[in-house]
C-alpha cells in the first residue's frame, strides 16, 4: 500500500482569523519618499472587467502581442484632508504626540465625529513644531454622498502617510493641503504598483474543509457520516488541542493586502468605462475611477485602500497601450 502524503492545509500565517474590528482597513507601514505627497488613497470597488492590451512585460511568452486582461474598477471621489497628526517615537514604537484639525469641517463629518476632545483645531500645525515629531499622517475622510453605488453616505476615516526628505518638508507641505481635497491624479499615474488593502468578504462560520481546505474523508472512513471531518485532533501529548489544528470558525472578513497591483488607467470620467446598464450591485461610476490589474480582496462597494507599492518590483517603463476597455453589458443580454 502506497504512503499516505498529508501536507499542511492552510497557511498559518493569516492565524488568528477572527473577523476584522473595522470594515475600513488600518495600514501600518508606509514606504519611504523623498518628495511631499501623500502616499496612499482610498476608493470603493465597483467591479472588474477586461481590457486588451499589448503584453509589454520583457520574456513574457506573449510579449509584444495583444492580450486579455482582467481588471477592477475602483471609484475614486476626491480624498478631503481633515486632521494632521503627529507621531513621536518611544520605547513601543511610534506613538500620537498631538493632531491638529481643519479650520472648518463638513456637515457630514458629524456622523462620526462627536467631538475632537483635547486635540487642537484651527488649521495651524505651530502646535505639532513644537514638539519631538518623528513621522506625520494625514486623517482622510472619503466623500460616499459622490458615489450612487453605496448606501451608506456617512464619511470613512482614515489615516495615510505622507512622504517628505525629513519632518520640517512633511508639515510644510500639511499645511499647505490642510482642510482642502486632493484627487487620485495627485497621488496615483498610469504604470504605477500600489498595494490594495481592504476586508475580505465575510462568509460566516465555516466548518475545516472550507475554511482551511483539508481533504474530505475516504469512504472507508467516512462511515460514521463525518464526512468532512478532520481526521484526528493531535496526538496524545501535549494533552491539549493545538492551534496549529485546522478546526471550525470565522471565515473571511479579514483585512488583507496584495502587493504589487498595476495601474492600468486613471481616469477622470467614470462614464467611460460603465458598461451598458451600469456595474452589477453597484451602478455607475460618476467620479474619477482607478483601473487596476487582476482582482482587489473585499466584495462591491467595499472601501479599499491603496498604497504606493512598499517592495516594488521591477517593471517596464513608459505607457501602457491599452487598445480596448469592455463596455459590454453584464445583464445578460
Amino acid at each position: 500500500m502506497g504512503n499516505i502524503h498529508r501536507p499542511r492545509r492552510g497557511s498559518l500565517a493569516f492565524s488568528p482569523r477572527k473577523r476584522a474590528k473595522s470594515e475600513i482597513p488600518s495600514i501600518s507601514s508606509w514606504p519611504a519618499s523623498a518628495e511631499p505627497k501623500l502616499l496612499g488613497f482610498a476608493g470603493y470597488k465597483a467591479g472588474m472587467t477586461h481590457v486588451m492590451m499589448i503584453d509589454d512585460i520583457p520574456n513574457s511568452p506573449t510579449a509584444g502581442m495583444m492580450v486579455s486582461v482582467p481588471a477592477t474598477v475602483i471609484e475614486t471621489p476626491p480624498l478631503r484632508v481633515v486632521a494632521v497628526r503627529g507621531y513621536e517615537k518611544s520605547t513601543h514604537g511610534y506613538s500620537a504626540a498631538g493632531e491638529v484639525w481643519a479650520a472648518s469641517l463638513d456637515e457630514d463629518l458629524k456622523k462620526v465625529i462627536r467631538t475632537q476632545g483635547s486635540s487642537e483645531q484651527g488649521g495651524n500645525i505651530t502646535a505639532l513644531q513644537e514638539k519631538d515629531i518623528s513621522d506625520i499622517r494625514f486623517v482622510m475622510a472619503t466623500n460616499p454622498s459622490k458615489v450612487s453605488g453605496v448606501p451608506s453616505k456617512k464619511p470613512a476615516l482614515m489615516e495615510m502617510g505622507v512622504g517628505g526628505a525629513d519632518v520640517s518638508s512633511k508639515l510644510e507641505y500639511a499645511q499647505r493641503v490642510l482642510g482642502s481635497s486632493i484627487s487620485i491624479s495627485d497621488v496615483f499615474s498610469e504604470g504605477n504598483l500600489v498595494d490594495t488593502i481592504a476586508i475580505t468578504k465575510g462568509k460566516g462560520t465555516q466548518g475545516p474543509a472550507k475554511r482551511w481546505g483539508t481533504q474530505l474523508q475516504k469512504g472507508k472512513h467516512s462511515r460514521t457520516g463525518k464526512l468532512r471531518h478532520i481526521g484526528t485532533l493531535g496526538p496524545w501529548h501535549p494533552h491539549y488541542v493545538r492551534w496549529t489544528v485546522p478546526q471550525l470558525g470565522q471565515t473571511g472578513y479579514h483585512q488583507r493586502t496584495e502587493y504589487n497591483k498595476r495601474v492600468l488607467e486613471v481616469g477622470e470620467n467614470g462614464a467611460e468605462i460603465t458598461p451598458a446598464g451600469g456595474i452589477l450591485h453597484y451602478g455607475v461610476v460618476k467620479n474619477s475611477y482607478l483601473l487596476v490589474q487582476g482582482s482587489v480582496p473585499g466584495p462591491v462597494k467595499r472601501v479599499v485602500c491603496m498604497r504606493a507599492a512598499i517592495r516594488p518590483k521591477q517593471m517596464p517603463e513608459g505607457s501602457i497601450e491599452m487598445k480596448y476597455v469592455s463596455t459590454a453589458s453584464k445583464q445578460g443580454v
